[in-house]
């Protein structure tokens, strides 16, 4: 509706007919839109919606079922406010920002879901039972907030406070000074983790890496190599080093980020 950076509610009157079966709003999943811009909220296609007697399906794009502004992100819709505000159908995913399986989640009013249920596309797009076991085991931890953002994995890397991140960098750093000395410079400096997620495709959290730099091979070198080491280690390089964000590693992990190293400077 509309032109592609303003959307007025008159330009979704405009294109109700007849056949018009539902007024969809789509997230601007992975992009976004700044400066001249105008969208139209969702209470207010709610409105129109109901004196044409028309459902409002919102799509949330990865979807969320928790705030995150208080961890630094921007504010984003959750699937309950979609729902709270009106929309007849919300739909998003299981994975990306809700972190569980890959999936496509439809919520919304009762009389509606029973017919997508009785559609015979359904039973052909229905997900399996293995990924309905992992996605009910992933909802039934938001029902404690605090569990989820513990136990669900996408959430407590996203909502690792910058000490701890600092202190696993400067633990990992120098395990590495400590093994390798000889083949690597070890530094931890600041840096940025981006979420991505398709909610926040723009979303810096601020995050302690740790930079690695060969002594006997090229960065991009040792980038590649590790791709090949058992199992694959994947960094980023910048500013000349390769650069490995503790955010996205446990702790636990840290003989592995070792020995794939190991792996990567002996193989070449």
């Amino acid at each position: 509706m509309g032109a592609t950076n303003r959307t007025h509610l008159r330009d979704y009157e405009a294109a109700i007919t007849s056949d018009t079966a539902a007024i969809m709003k789509v997230h601007t999943s992975n992009y976004r839109m700044t400066g001249f811009v105008k969208e139209v909220p969702l209470c207010e296609l709610k409105t129109l919606a109901g004196s044409y007697g028309l459902p409002v399906i919102e799509d949330l794009g990865s979807g969320s079922l928790l705030r995150f502004e208080a961890d630094g992100l921007p504010g984003e819709p959750t699937a309950q406010e979609s729902v709270a505000e009106g929309a007849d159908i919300v739909t998003f995913s299981g994975d990306k920002v809700l972190g569980g399986p890959q999936a496509g989640i439809i919520v919304g009013r009762r009389e509606i879901i029973e017919r997508i249920k009785k559609n015979q596309l359904n039973r052909a797009l229905r997900i399996d039972k293995l990924t309905l076991a992992a996605l009910e085991a992933t909802l039934r931890l938001y029902l404690d907030p605090d569990l989820a953002r513990e136990r669900v994995p996408t959430l407590a890397m996203m909502t690792r406070s910058l000490v701890s991140l600092r202190a696993q960098a400067s633990r990992l750093a120098g395990l590495l000074r400590k093994h390798l000395s000889g083949s690597l410079e070890v530094g931890v400096r600041a840096g940025s983790s981006r979420v991505g997620g398709g909610a926040f495709p723009e979303a810096d959290l601020p995050t302690a890496l740790v930079c690695l730099k060969p002594t006997a091979l090229s960065v991009d070198a040792l980038r590649v190599a590790l791709l090949s080491t058992d199992p694959p280690l994947v960094g980023r390089v910048e500013d000349d080093a390769l650069c490995l964000d503790p955010r996205t590693l446990d702790a636990s992990e840290h003989p592995l980020v070792l020995s794939a190293l190991r792996q990567a400077l002996g193989g070449i």
